[in-house]
């Protein structure tokens, strides 16, 4: 049988079935899509490639979803270090947004932020940004897979002035791209404490029509949760809740700030949380009770934030940042197991997008998002668990090769279509520019 791409690997680990690794297998690749998952013997024996990888030393998964970004702001990294979230916020990132985000500070930005994720091992992320159609424009270039966020927020920027316009902007960007593969889009009010309830139930109601995903900074710090009691009489979510938000649409990110009867309520209701573990200890905002809503039955994913609270786009590192904290948190050293952990940053996040019917897995029929991780180096040796090692043990520099829609991004660590060099230079323009203000 004739086909596009035949990538023979040392291990495969699908994700689903849970607990499975396949040793010698291959993946054959057809129309961007995910042919078969064989043996390496019957695979050469069974399909004629255009394209061969013979990948002897790794191991492939699923791309890598992180589900929750701000992309472009890749060009605030290490601008305002080790400060608390709301001091972070009104005093240092929006009043430089203020002065810098405007369509070309988008585009750069989130082309830096692909690239670097691209070269981690990400190939799908949940976006949440100003101009979000300078992100998807971007992203439909690169090849790169993304949730444009339409964001939502009460106050103008040089995006739009009011409710109203950025909800109509938000509904175009949508009506753009609804066709095109790569690109889907998700509503993104801010928060809580930045949007209020009309432009909320309005969302509520056209994300239902439009059959989109909410995402939503929801109990990221205790102070939000006390200013909330004080403004409205009320937790967060609960205001959320009796809103009509809080559904199986909903990704809640960050909540650092549950109590048990909330944790309840968002497993019936099948709210899927973002854990954005590095971030969240960065800005000292919380710790979220991950083994306790895993426990309950949440779907829980992970994110990274932005590069400006993180400081970078790794999900390797999160993962093993996010594996070893609830461990910690919870007390309990089988919390969060190294399968479990690749599940929340593949599987768990493409579920919470509404997108685990097409990505999230290695799994016939599903669009070839792949990722090759080179584990014969001395950093993961000796190997006697690949997940463990994964997780725990392996960093970007070892993703070598990594494919979306079975189109080739990176190769042997190099950037397909994408300049390295003008990619650097362009963080340099950048990195002058906002120096010398």
């Amino acid at each position: 049988m004739n086909i596009d791409t035949l990538i023979h690997a040392k291990w495969i680990i699908p994700v689903e079935p849970k607990n499975t690794v396949h040793e010698n297998y291959s993946v054959a690749i057809k129309d961007g899509k995910i042919e078969a998952i064989l043996p390496t013997d019957k695979a050469r024996a069974k399909f004629t490639a255009t394209e061969e990888h013979n990948l002897g030393n790794h191991a492939l998964i699923p791309g890598l979803v992180n589900a929750h970004t701000h992309a472009a702001m890749n060009l605030f990294r290490g601008l305002a270090d080790d400060l608390p979230l709301m001091d972070w916020l009104n005093n240092h990132i929006w009043p430089a947004e203020t002065k810098w985000v405007n369509p070309d500070f988008v585009k750069d930005g989130t082309e830096i932020a692909i690239a670097e994720m691209i070269r981690s091992g990400t190939t799908c992320f949940n976006d949440m940004y100003f101009f979000p159609d300078q992100t998807a424009e971007v992203c439909t270039h690169v090849g790169m897979r993304v949730v444009v966020g339409l964001i939502l927020i009460d106050f103008p920027t040089a995006w739009a002035k009011d409710a109203d316009e950025y909800i109509f902007k938000g509904e175009q960007v949508h009506d753009t791209y609804r066709h095109d593969p790569l690109i889907n889009t998700a509503f993104a009010p801010h928060a809580p404490y930045t949007v209020s309830d009309e432009p909320l139930k309005r969302i509520s109601v056209i994300a239902e029509e439009l059959d989109i995903p909410i995402h939503m900074h929801i109990h990221e710090t205790a102070f939000e949760v006390e200013q909330s009691i004080e403004l409205h009489g009320k937790r967060p979510l609960q205001r959320l809740s009796e809103l009509g938000l809080l559904s199986p649409r909903m990704l809640a990110v960050h909540m650092t700030q549950l109590e048990k009867a909330e944790i309840k309520e968002l497993a019936k209701l099948s709210v899927s949380v973002v854990h954005c573990a590095e971030s969240n200890l960065k800005l000292a905002s919380g710790f979220c009770p991950v083994g306790e809503l895993v426990k309950a039955g949440v779907n829980v994913c992970l994110g990274t934030d932005s590069a400006a609270s993180n400081n970078d786009l790794d999900m390797l590192g999160e993962m093993r940042t996010a594996a070893l904290l609830a461990k910690g948190v919870s007390n309990n050293s089988t919390c969060l197991d190294a399968h479990t952990t690749l599940k929340m940053a593949t599987l768990n996040g493409a579920k919470a997008l509404g997108l685990n019917d097409t990505i999230g897995s290695l799994k016939k029929g599903k669009q070839a998002d792949i990722v090759a991780i080179d584990l014969n180096q001395l950093e993961t040796a000796p190997l006697y668990d690949p997940v463990s090692q994964i997780v725990y043990s392996a960093n970007r520099q070892q993703v070598s090769d990594v494919w979306i829609a079975g189109k080739q991004l990176l190769k042997d660590r190099e950037l397909t279509n994408m300049e390295y060099s003008k990619l650097m230079e362009k963080a340099k323009e950048w990195e002058v520019k906002i120096k010398n203000e």
